[in-house]
Order: C-alpha cells, then sequence, then structure tokens
C-alpha cells in the first residue's frame, strides 16, 4: 500500500521518510497515476479544509477512490462542528482535568503533531484528541470556566515565538525552562477545563521552533503503522455462529452475507457454525456471535470456550453475562450515575411496595429477556399483582421500572469504545413498544431511521457511550429514551440488531467492515498459525 503525504507546495514539507511520497495537491488531483492506485493512504496537510478548497477535495476525492484519508471528510466536518467538540469535552473530560490541573493560566493551547505533543506530560491528551479528530496537525484550544473568577489575561511569555493565533498558555512544543515555569506550580484558582476550539494546523503555520519534533512524531507514526503486505489467501478462520430457524435473529440473511463479505476483506476465512459445532471451536481464531445471546445457552457456552481457547470473541462472555441481566445493567447504571427510568427490584416480600416507589403504569421486566420477551406494561394494581406472580414462577426477581411514554427509542451502536451509527426505533403503531403483535399473532415492527451519529444529539450519544464503556469494549446496542433535554439509558444490549436495510442505512457497507476489522485486530499476534492448521481435541 502506498503512502502519500499532499501538500499544496513541496517545499513546505522537507519531507525525507522512506518509503513515503510527497505529493502536490494539484498532482494527486489531477495526475491519473495517482488515481488508479489501490488502498493507497493519503495524508493530507494542505492548508486548508475549507469548503472546495485544494484540501477539501484531496479528502474528498481519496475516499472516492478507495484511498483512505486523513483527515477524512467526516472529520474535515467534525471539526467544523462546535456539539462535536463539547461531545468530546464530555467524553475526554477526566483526562482533561489531569492533564491540566498544573496549568496556571485559565487559557491553554495544545498542538498535537501526529498524535503528540513536544512536551510528554501531555502526550495522553493529544493522543485522546487525535483518536476522536483524525487528523495530522491539529491544535486544541482549552478555557478555564470558574465561578466568579472570569478568565485571567495569558501570558505572553513563550507564546511570542508563536503564530498569533496560537498565542496564549501553550504545550505547543516549548521545551526548557519557559514550558516548565509556566505549569510546575500549582494552580491558585480552581475550575473545571473545557475544550472550546479544535481546528487542523496548515503545514506552512508549524513554528520553526517545532519542525524538527513534527519530523520526529511523523516519522514515528509512519514507521509504526506501515502496512504489512496482506497475504493472497486468508490468513485466520472466523467462526460465525447463528440459528438459520431463529424467530428474531440479530442479523437478517442479506446482513449475514455482508459480514461474510465483509470477513473476507478483511483477512478472515469465515465459516457458518451452528450449537452442533460446540467442539470445533479451537479450530477457529476468532468468533462472532449472531445468535441471541442468554447466560443459560449455548451462546454463552461458545462465548466462554471461545475465550479460554484464546480466539478473539464478539459477543464475549463478559459482556453477555452483564447485559443478559436486568437487575445487575440496573444497579451497574445506578451505581455510576446514569440516569435511567425509576427502578425497582422486586422480590416477593417487598412487591406491595412496587406502586408507590415506580408509580402506576409502570413496565415489568424478566431479568434475562430479550427481544421485548418478558416484558409487560401495567395500569393497575390488580395487574400489577397478577404479572409478578406469573413471573415469580421464572425468576425470584423481578424488574419495575417507571414507564415513560415516547414514540421512539434511540438506539446507539457502540463499538470499540466509540459510536458507531445511531438509529430511532420507533413503537408500532398503536403500541407502547418497538415490537409487537399483530392481527394474525406475527411479529410487528414499529418504522426504523437511521443517521450518522454526528448526527443525532450528542448527549444522547455521549450517554449511550458511557453506559456501553462500563460494559466493556466490545459490540453493543443502548437504548436511550429522551424525554425533554434528559436522557434515560434503558438497556445495554451485547447482540445488537445489524440488519441490511436498517441499521445499515448510512454506513451501507462499512458498517460491516468496522465489525469484522475490529474483530480482526482482536487476534492476539501469537495466534498466526497458517490458515488449515486445524488443532484437533
Amino acid at each position: 500500500m502506498d503512502i502519500l503525504v499532499v501538500v499544496n507546495n513541496p517545499n513546505d514539507w522537507p519531507l525525507d521518510i522512506p518509503g513515503v511520497d510527497l505529493v502536490s495537491a494539484k498532482a494527486y488531483l489531477t495526475d491519473p497515476a495517482y488515481a488508479a492506485l489501490r488502498g493507497a493512504k493519503v495524508f493530507n496537510l494542505c492548508r486548508s479544509y475549507r469548503y472546495q478548497s485544494l484540501g477539501y477535495y484531496v479528502s474528498l476525492l481519496a475516499a472516492a477512490r478507495g484511498h483512505k484519508p486523513l483527515p477524512s471528510i467526516t472529520t474535515i466536518q467534525d471539526l467544523k462542528l462546535q456539539n462535536m467538540i463539547r461531545l468530546a469535552s464530555g467524553e475526554l473530560d477526566e483526562l482533561i482535568q489531569q492533564s491540566l490541573a498544573r496549568v496556571r493560566e485559565d487559557e491553554f493551547t495544545l498542538t498535537i503533531y501526529f498524535g503528540r505533543n513536544i512536551e510528554n506530560k501531555y502526550d495522553r491528551l493529544a493522543l485522546a484528541l487525535f483518536n476522536t479528530f483524525p487528523a495530522p496537525l491539529l491544535r486544541a484550544g482549552f478555557v478555564r470556566v470558574s465561578s466568579g473568577n472570569g478568565h485571567a489575561p495569558h501570558a505572553n511569555g513563550a507564546a511570542a515565538a508563536q503564530t498569533p493565533a496560537m498565542a496564549g498558555s501553550s504545550a505547543s512544543g516549548h521545551a526548557g525552562s519557559n514550558g516548565d515555569a509556566r505549569t510546575a506550580p500549582p494552580p491558585k484558582r480552581r475550575g473545571h477545563w473545557e475544550l472550546k476550539s479544535l481546528a487542523p494546523i496548515p503545514a506552512s503555520e508549524i513554528p520553526a521552533e517545532h519542525w524538527l519534533f513534527m519530523l520526529y512524531a511523523a516519522n514515528q507514526y509512519f514507521i509504526s503503522r506501515r502496512p504489512k503486505a496482506r497475504p493472497s489467501t486468508p490468513r485466520y478462520d472466523l467462526a460465525i455462529l447463528r440459528n438459520p430457524d431463529e424467530e428474531s435473529p440479530p442479523s437478517n440473511e442479506e446482513a449475514i452475507r455482508k459480514f461474510i463479505r465483509a470477513a473476507k476483506q478483511v483477512g478472515f476465512r469465515p465459516e457458518i457454525i451452528g450449537k452442533d459445532d460446540f467442539g470445533r471451536i479451537a479450530e477457529f481464531e476468532a468468533l462472532f456471535i449472531r445468535e441471541t445471546t442468554a447466560v443459560n445457552h449455548h451462546t454463552y457456552r461458545f462465548a466462554r470456550r471461545a475465550a479460554a481457547e484464546g480466539l478473539a470473541v464478539i459477543d464475549d462472555p463478559l459482556s453477555i453475562l452483564r447485559c443478559t441481566n436486568k437487575v445487575y445493567l440496573a444497579e451497574l447504571l445506578e451505581h455510576h450515575g446514569i440516569a435511567g427510568p425509576r427502578t425497582m427490584i422486586v422480590h416477593k416480600d417487598n412487591a406491595e411496595q412496587a406502586p408507590l416507589w415506580v408509580g402506576l403504569p409502570c413496565v415489568l421486566k424478566i431479568p434475562d429477556g430479550a427481544f421485548s420477551r418478558g416484558v409487560v406494561k401495567v395500569e393497575t394494581t390488580e395487574e400489577l399483582d397478577r404479572e409478578l406472580q406469573a413471573m415469580f414462577a421464572r425468576s425470584e426477581l423481578v424488574i419495575a421500572q417507571a414507564f415513560l411514554p415516547s414514540e421512539f427509542d434511540w438506539r446507539v451502536g457502540v463499538l470499540n469504545r466509540r459510536p458507531l451509527f445511531v438509529s430511532k426505533y420507533h413503537m408500532v403503531r398503536g403500541h407502547w413498544q418497538i415490537v409487537g403483535t399483530d392481527k394474525k399473532g406475527g411479529r410487528a415492527y414499529g418504522r426504523v431511521e437511521t443517521m450518522a451519529w454526528e448526527d443525532a444529539p450528542a448527549a444522547v450519544v455521549r450517554t449511550a457511550v458511557k453506559a456501553a464503556n462500563l460494559i466493556g469494549d466490545g459490540l453493543y446496542g443502548v437504548d436511550v429514551k429522551q424525554i425533554g433535554r434528559k436522557c434515560y439509558v434503558m438497556e445495554v444490549n451485547d447482540n445488537p440488531n445489524i440488519d441490511s436495510g436498517y441499521e445499515d442505512r448510512v454506513l451501507k457497507d462499512d458498517l460491516y467492515l468496522a465489525i469484522m476489522g475490529a474483530l480482526y485486530d482482536r487476534i492476539p499476534a501469537r495466534s498466526a498459525r497458517p490458515v488449515g492448521m486445524r488443532v484437533r481435541k
């Protein structure tokens, strides 16, 4: 795979890194040789990414050519949206406060070169921002929000050597006493740091004293990510566990075909397996479960066995254990201060308190129910008593929750601790759930709208990601109700629906590639045994 650094003027970038080609923006856009490249990585360091500029078109055409641009058009747009900046500030809040705790001024500028900062103490924050907004050169502006004090004027000091846009307290790369003297003493004022701005840095605006470090960071980045030759034949065997006879499977037939195609593209040799293939788990390097999971079920046993054998697994057994039990979820979310409907864990000895605590109407749930099974809405104390008695025959504990009426539920797909997609699951017409029973006794489903996660309300996405991250780093679907300005997490699902024509309407094939790529990347390096070498037990 070719690695290209694209700049307006090659004289702006004195790059000399083996295996990396320096290209002018005009050449990349107009020379047929670059359009013909397959799978190139394009590092766009043009002076501007504004709409219809050369930099904008470099990333736009790179995507159209099947190249991998950094930054992507999505990142370029994200950097223009203040709500995306606020979302990042909220997600990285703890790291921001830790990293800037000893900064004295009330304004602070952090320059980021390929995920690095010239001062090691800011590297974790620099890398986190780079991972959130993947662009080679970034400038982040922070302000301290303090009650009553306002913002103190920032010192000039080391900032005088920077460009005007970089003035202020800065970790932009001034080594020695300048930087240390301004951050070493503990701050005298208390306050809360917030990320207020984030923008790309044109190569032409890099201060002269930063070039050496920037080139070092670029060199390290390219060396660590230089692509290895992809084998002509798949390297790893993937088992996809599913039940073709399942009434409400998490993926329809077309989605399964797309998963298989994506698996082959990333380097897997996929094979569909069923519950009778439990003894074959050790033959594979990875397991992908596309069957409704439960703890007292073969899906959990498959996940446990696969994890014990060292396979990469989605859904992993711990996620299944945590997500499939609503008692655990209710306690976990409350403990971490994540809002949910008023909830009570009901047993035979406290059942009479349920209407007093959660009110009526309320929703009763069997702890391990799935796809709206084991979930009923009750309006009166008589209905409550009757349904509780029926549920107690199956479980000693039942979840009772206050009923929160809404026209739809948000579903946020989360993968590797980051949002993947967002859908609106509308309620079935005339029903209070997204799944109901039609007049013929069949399953009825509400309308589904899918959007890019960036287009969903930031509070919904932030709340969902926070809840999912309490479970693990797998693939989850988080159900959120938004009532006014408040978000309530209803459930975290370890085996979310990925159906062709629904959840994939925005990302399309990239949704399947993202999931298969994440699973591929989880395979330990030590497990690289040749394809076809089977372990028989």
